[in-house]
């Protein structure tokens, strides 16, 4: 699933992204970790994944989009 980057502490490790509908989903260190990342940036183009539905939805990974 691809979202838009919208916060980032690096401090944390911690943020969140915008779904292509605006709906804003956080995401916690694991999940930045996970995907390999040092630095993010509001703006850019990230792919994410997910699991869980709702309330329980929760983001497992963060990388940068690449074409």
């Amino acid at each position: 699933m691809q979202a838009t980057a919208y916060t980032y502490d690096s401090e944390t490790r911690s943020g969140s992204v915008l779904l292509d509908d605006g709906t804003p989903v956080p995401f916690d260190p694991p999940a930045f970790d996970a995907g390999g990342l040092r630095l993010l940036r509001p703006g850019q183009r990230v792919r994410i994944e997910v699991e869980g539905e709702g309330e329980q939805r929760r983001i497992t990974l963060v990388t940068l989009q690449t074409f």
